[in-house]
């Protein structure tokens, strides 16, 4: 059954192929910038379908580790806005 699919495939791309070539100059600049965009499209998408969790994994990770160095360098949370102690110290202009 794969081996069908692939040789599907193959022929289908070669056919696109012989358009291609047989088109003139203007028309294929115009498949050519449809291919390219349709290969944007789906190219993002199939980078969004294998990408999606490790960004949320890591997005929540990196949160989580920001709020644990807030929470242990001591300051102020005024309901859930965090005021470092280093914020208050005197700054001298030279």
């Amino acid at each position: 059954m794969p081996e069908k699919i692939i040789a599907a495939l193959v022929v289908a791309a070669c056919a696109v192929m012989f358009v291609r070539l047989s088109l003139g100059a203007r028309r294929r600049a115009g498949l050519d910038r449809f291919v390219a965009r349709w290969s944007r499209r789906i190219g993002a998408r199939v980078e969004g379908v294998f990408t999606w969790n490790g960004s949320r994994r890591r997005a929540r990770r990196e949160a989580e580790e920001a709020i644990r160095r807030a929470r242990g360098r001591g300051g102020e949370w005024d309901g859930n806005v965090y005021r470092p102690k280093s914020f208050k110290k005197d700054r001298k202009i030279h």
